[in-house]
C-alpha cells in the first residue's frame, strides 16, 4: 500500500482531485486527513450511509465550517460560540451585526430533524415544480441575450465562464430574489468570498466578516422593504413564511446566503465542468450537437463526471465505524460526492465520460432529507444553456490547454475558459 497524500487544499488536489479519490477508494475507504483530523468518505455505499443517517452524522458541521471562515479557515473546526464571539470583538467596532448569530441561527443546509422538516417545508414554497417550469422562457431569454453578446461575429472568442457560465445563474437567482440589477455585481463578489474563505483557500477572516456585514446590511433593508410593500419574489415568500411559521429575519437571511452559493456558483460550475468534458471527449459534443435530444442525459452524466459540489461537512455525534475505521465522536466527517459518483461498483466503467449513460442515483445534489433544494433549477439552468449555446455554434475549441480551477475544495469549476467558435 502507497502512502496517501490527500490535502484538500494542495494544488495538486485542486488541479485534479480524482487520482487521489481513487486511491483512498482502493486503500483506505475513509481516511483521515493528517493536517485536520477530518475524516474522508470516499465510497459510494459509505458517502450513502452518512447521508441516511442525520442522527450520526450531523449536518451541524455546516453551520460550523462558515463559521470556521470567520476565525481562520476549516483547520479551526470544530468551533463553538464563545470562540466566535471571540473573534467578533476584535472587530466589533466595525460591524453592524454579530457574527455569532448565525451559528446559533437554524438554516436548511445546516439543521437536523425535527428543525430541518420545519425549515424545509417552509423554504420549498418558492422551489415547487410548477414555480421552476415557469421559469424556463426567462432563463432561456437571458441565455439568448448573453450568447449574442458573447458570439458577436461570424468567428471569434469569447470566455464562457465570465461570459456566460457565472452571468446566467447569477441573474436568474437575483432575479429570483428580487436583488436589483445594479447589485448583482455585490452578489457574484460575495459569493466568490464566501466560497473561497469557506474552504480556508482564499478571503480571510476580516474579508469574510465584511462580506457578511455587507449582505446582511443589504438584505435586512430588503426584507424591511417587502414587510412594507411585498412583491412577487423569493424574499416576499420567506417574508410571509416567516409571518405565518415563526421565521426568523437571521433565517430568511441564511437561505439568501445559501442561495448566494448554491445558487449560483454550482450552475456556473456544472456548465463550465460540462463543457470541459465534451471538448475532452470530442465524440461526445459530435453526439450532443447531432441530437439535441441527449442534452438532459449529458447534463446528468456531466454532474456525475465532475461533479460541481465535490464533498460537503457532517459531524459525528457518537462513535461510530464505517468500513472499518473508527471516528470518534465531535469529529469532522467529509463525504465524498465527487469520488462516489466516480465508484466503479456502483458506476461500471465510471471514469469513462459517456452522455448515453444512466447515471440514476448519482449523489450530485446530495441525497435524503438535504438533496438539494435548487437541482430541478441548475437541471433547468444547465439543460437551457446548452441547448441554446450548442445551437448556436459550428464548431468549439479550447485557446489554452490546461484551465485554473476555483480556489475550493468543496466547489469544482474553471476560473476561465476561453473558447474559438465559428457560429452556426
Amino acid at each position: 500500500m502507497t502512502e496517501i497524500h490527500y490535502e484538500p487544499l494542495s494544488p495538486e488536489v485542486n488541479r485534479d482531485p480524482y487520482p487521489f479519490y481513487e486511491q483512498m477508494r482502493r486503500e483506505a475507504p475513509v481516511h483521515r486527513i493528517p493536517s485536520s483530523g477530518f475524516y474522508a468518505v470516499t465510497r459510494y455505499a459509505d458517502v450513502m450511509r452518512v447521508l441516511k443517517d442525520p442522527e450520526i452524522f450531523s449536518s451541524s458541521a455546516m453551520r460550523l465550517m462558515m463559521m470556521s471562515a470567520m476565525t481562520g479557515g476549516i483547520q479551526n473546526m470544530p468551533l463553538d460560540l464563545d470562540q466566535i464571539r471571540s473573534e467578533r470583538e476584535k472587530v466589533a467596532e466595525q460591524l453592524a451585526f454579530d457574527p455569532a448569530m448565525f451559528l446559533t441561527a437554524q438554516s436548511v443546509i445546516s439543521s437536523d430533524p425535527p428543525q430541518h422538516g420545519k425549515m424545509r417545508s417552509i423554504v420549498n414554497r418558492g422551489f415547487t415544480p410548477r414555480r421552476i417550469s415557469d421559469l424556463e422562457p426567462r432563463v432561456r431569454e437571458i441565455a439568448r441575450v448573453l450568447i449574442d453578446g458573447a458570439l458577436g461575429e461570424p468567428t471569434g472568442s469569447f470566455d464562457l465562464v465570465r461570459d456566460y457560465s457565472i452571468p446566467l445563474p447569477v441573474q436568474v437567482i437575483a432575479e429570483l430574489l428580487g436583488v436589483e440589477p445594479e447589485k448583482q455585481g455585490d452578489f457574484k463578489r460575495w459569493s466568490d468570498t464566501v466560497v473561497s474563505a469557506a474552504s480556508g483557500s482564499g478571503a480571510g477572516p476580516q474579508e469574510m466578516i465584511a462580506t457578511f456585514g455587507e449582505f446582511t446590511a443589504y438584505f435586512d433593508a430588503v426584507i424591511e422593504q417587502r414587510r412594507a410593500e411585498p412583491k412577487d419574489d423569493l424574499i416576499s415568500a420567506l417574508i410571509r413564511a416567516e409571518q405565518g411559521d415563526t421565521l426568523t429575519s437571521v433565517e430568511v437571511i441564511m437561505f439568501a446566503v445559501l442561495l448566494l452559493v448554491a445558487g449560483n456558483e454550482t450552475t456556473t460550475n456544472l456548465i463550465g465542468n460540462g463543457m470541459q468534458a465534451l471538448l475532452d471527449h470530442p465524440d461526445q459534443l459530435e453526439k450532443v450537437r447531432a441530437d439535441p435530444s441527449l442534452i438532459p442525459g449529458f447534463v446528468e452524466e456531466a454532474l456525475r463526471y465532475d461533479s460541481p459540489v465535490q464533498v460537503l461537512f457532517r459531524q459525528a455525534t457518537e462513535d461510530v465505524e464505517v468500513a472499518g475505521t473508527k471516528i470518534p465522536k465531535g469529529s469532522i466527517v467529509l463525504p465524498i460526492f465527487a469520488s462516489a459518483n466516480r465508484d466503479d461498483d456502483q458506476f461500471p466503467e465510471a471514469s469513462r465520460f459517456d452522455i448515453t449513460r444512466n447515471p440514476q442515483g448519482h449523489v450530485a445534489f446530495g441525497f435524503g432529507i438535504h438533496f438539494c433544494l435548487g437541482a430541478s433549477l441548475a437541471r433547468l439552468e444547465a439543460r437551457v444553456a446548452f441547448e441554446e449555446l450548442l445551437g448556436r455554434v459550428a464548431r468549439l475549441e479550447r485557446l489554452e490547454a490546461d484551465a485554473e480551477y476555483i480556489d475550493s475544495f468543496l466547489l469544482r469549476g474553471p476560473k476561465s475558459l476561453s473558447l474559438r467558435f465559428e457560429a452556426a
